[in-house]
């Protein structure tokens, strides 16, 4: 066997490798399109019913989004309406209403007002780390309740009140200042009377 026999197999493998790595990240590229249009379609959708006039008929419409969906949403279009500072946001729905966030945040925006103390905890956290969240949340009647079961900077467990502390730093708005309270109930949007949660998925339920 000459050894530019070798050399031409060896290239060979590494081409066929290589056309196969391809193919397989042209294939997942593919799959994020697909899912992000598809919850971009279903929420569109309900936002149309929420709109329309009602009939004299109610019929309930169900429309079922997957965490994939979610999260595929995430990825290819996030910059475009996450806040700034908030990155690789991933999202998990788990059984019996169990849901787990995750993301990238600026701590250094969220957790450094001017007046904080030398001695505070949270004075030593700077830089961007990864925030985890995980909870029940139960939708019915036209109200949310989320219940926190645990949450994590950069996996050292943090108390409810720092993960306030970063929630409402960034969902605040000009028309709610103080933000996202995870302890109050919340009303539902687009006239969504309920959410059903299973794995991987979550049901709404519109009359």
């Amino acid at each position: 066997m000459s050894y530019y026999w070798i050399v031409r197999r060896v290239r060979l493998s590494v081409l066929a490798v290589v056309l196969v790595a391809g193919a397989s990240v042209a294939a997942q590229d593919a799959a994020l399109v697909r899912d992000a249009a598809s919850l971009q379609k279903k929420v569109a959708a309900i936002n149309q019913r929420a709109a329309a006039k009602p009939r004299q008929t109610t019929p309930t419409f169900r429309t079922v989004l997957t965490d994939r969906e979610v999260n595929a949403y995430f990825k290819l279009n996030g910059r475009t309406f996450l806040p700034a500072g908030v990155l690789e946001p991933e999202l998990q729905i788990g059984d019996g209403g169990r849901v787990r966030a995750k993301a990238v945040l600026d701590l250094d925006a969220a957790l450094k007002p001017q007046n904080r103390s030398f001695f505070d905890p949270l004075a030593w956290l700077s830089g961007k780390a990864p925030v985890t969240a995980a909870g029940t949340v139960r939708a019915s009647n036209g109200r949310g309740v989320l219940q926190l079961e645990t949450a994590t900077i950069s996996g050292v467990t943090i108390p409810k009140t720092v993960l306030q502390q970063l929630i409402s730093y960034y969902t605040r708005t000009p028309e709610s200042p103080d933000g996202f309270d995870i302890d109050k109930p919340f009303d539902l949007p687009a006239n969504i009377q309920s959410v059903e949660i299973t794995p991987g998925q979550a049901i709404v339920v519109q009359p």
